[in-house]
């Protein structure tokens, strides 16, 4: 085993519940750290490791994910290194990694490389939300001072490239969940499934996940559902936005941190770490698709399959070698995705979440996968010849970050996504025509968050070009033809109002030829 072959030693996590009687209202960086020294004890002890740690790279909060947001209650000037002084370490470098839900696996991926070509030696990741305190607080009018100054040195990666563009926004699909659903209507659209059906495939898809999540301490939801609970909807599991239930979604009010210790074999063996805690790092890929209007398929996510094969293809494994799953799962479509385009059947008796996923564990913001790699590492250690794959995705099915685990000794490969990334920028972009026309709908999504319903489109003229589009939000005469009627493949008539968009004037159901 060559020494710098880095080597997960030790990860831990943290969470708290608004109704617990231990809840302590926790700040954000009081959660990582909490995590943070539970991954430090993991591995050996606080005590022991801490002031060896070279690099603490974070994952940034929601409540600082763009660059006008404002947190509540105040933030630290230097969150890695406020993590730091929990622990007590003072480490060489301190990073703030961009926004994303890949982030904790990108961040593996990246320091997992930089350890194995003897770069550095003993990397902390971590990260946490105190989304469900914020909101708590806020509704009962009272306040915290999470405001603290650190100093030092901090490479602060920025917020990322854009990742929607406004064509798409002003048109009403503003938020994930909005555009997700339109993901999920072109696959819907694709398989030929109404609506009913779909809902059900996505009830059965999720049901099992509840069951992993009523067993994990730190999962914010512990009640189990059954396929038809999940697909039915209620006052209580009310559509959000079309196809979505309120249950098939993520969970953001969360308060929950995460941590993951990754060493070179030489240093955790001089630190005299056992060598039972070591999971190794076999393989993984990183991949950026471009913005949803940018893509030929809205039904799939073709970057996010790509990458887990050449995860898998760099692990030098198959699928059939893979024992344990986490599949990013903030919506249906995300998990659907990566399953059918791996080639697994919907029976595969595989779990393909080790926490509970994103709507029962809780969707801790970007760092939702810090979690699911703390999960992975703890059953790989309790089944050590077993392989597992962490998949974490961002944005829009924008950026997909992937890694293959093992309690296996086996020797650093090192990988890249260079050859992977260029092909998926080599793909052709579709024409977009804005303005009036005339056209057919490929996808779909109607938002119910509103005073009134409001439709969003994807549309393709006779001609192949596509076009976005929405309903009147003054005039409901559209939007509700289509809630009784299937809009997929329907005909639709647009015309530009005084603000740009366009507005579906004309729709004609494909059934109503």
């Amino acid at each position: 085993m060559d020494d710098n072959t880095p080597v997960i030693i030790g990860v831990g996590e943290a969470s708290e519940r608004i109704d617990s009687p231990a809840y302590e209202a926790l700040s954000p960086a009081d959660l990582a750290g909490r995590a943070a020294a539970a991954a430090l004890e993991d591995a050996l002890s606080v005590g022991a490791i801490a002031s060896h740690i070279a690099v603490i790279a974070a994952i940034r909060q929601f409540e600082v994910s763009g660059p006008k947001v404002v947190a509540p209650f105040g933030k630290a000037d230097n969150f890695p290194r406020a993590v730091g002084r929990r622990i007590g370490a003072n480490p060489e470098r301190a990073i703030l990694e961009p926004v994303g839900g890949q982030g904790p696996q990108h961040l593996v991926n990246e320091f997992a490389q930089a350890i194995g070509r003897g770069e550095t030696d003993m990397v902390l990741i971590c990260g946490s939300e105190a989304i469900s305190t914020v909101r708590h607080l806020t509704s009962k009018g009272e306040t915290r001072n999470w405001s603290e100054e650190i100093g030092g040195q901090l490479e602060d990666r920025g917020f990322g490239e854009g990742l929607m563009t406004a064509d798409i926004a002003r048109h009403g699909a503003r938020t994930p969940i909005s555009v997700y659903a339109m993901f999920e209507n072109a696959r819907r659209a694709r398989l030929g499934l109404g609506r009913d059906a779909y809902l059900l495939e996505m009830g059965r898809l999720f049901a099992p996940f509840t069951e992993v999540a009523s067993g994990n301490p730190h999962a914010m939801s512990r009640d189990i559902y059954t396929a038809e609970q999940l697909a039915t909807v209620t006052a209580s599991n009310r559509l959000t936005s079309d196809p979505f239930p309120r249950r098939v979604v993520a969970r953001d009010q969360a308060n929950q941190g995460a941590a993951v210790l990754i060493a070179s074999v030489a240093k955790a063996r001089a630190l005299g770490v056992p060598e039972e805690k070591f999971v190794y790092l076999y393989g993984g890929a990183d991949a950026r698709e471009r913005t949803p209007i940018e893509r030929q398929d809205w039904s799939t996510g073709p970057a996010s399959i790509l990458a887990a094969k050449r995860a898998l293809e760099t692990a030098g494994l198959t699928l059939a070698d893979i024992d344990i799953f986490d599949f990013y799962s903030c919506f249906p479509i995300a998990v659907f995705n990566v399953r059918d385009g791996l080639g697994m059947a919907v029976d595969d008796p595989r779990p393909l979440t080790v926490t509970g996923g994103l709507p029962f564990f809780g969707g801790a913001g970007n760092n939702y996968s810090m979690h699911a790699i703390a999960a992975m590492i703890r059953r790989l250690r309790a089944q050590p010849k077993a392989h597992g794959l962490v998949a974490a995705n961002g944005g829009f099915l924008s950026k997909y970050s992937v890694g293959v685990y093992s309690a296996v000794p086996a020797p650093w490969r090192g990988f890249d996504s260079k050859a992977l990334q260029a092909e998926i920028d080599s793909w052709p972009a579709p024409t977009i025509v804005a303005g009036g026309g005339k056209g057919t709908i490929l996808t779909y999504t109607i938002d119910y968050s509103g005073k009134a319903p409001v439709g969003t489109i994807l549309g393709q003229t006779a001609g192949g070009e596509c076009f976005v589009a929405m309903t009147d939000p003054e005039d409901q005469t559209i939007v509700q033809q289509m809630i009784a009627n299937e809009p997929l493949g329907g005909v639709v008539e647009v015309t530009p109002n005084a603000e740009d968009r366009a507005i579906i004037r004309i729709f004609r159901p494909a059934s109503a030829g």
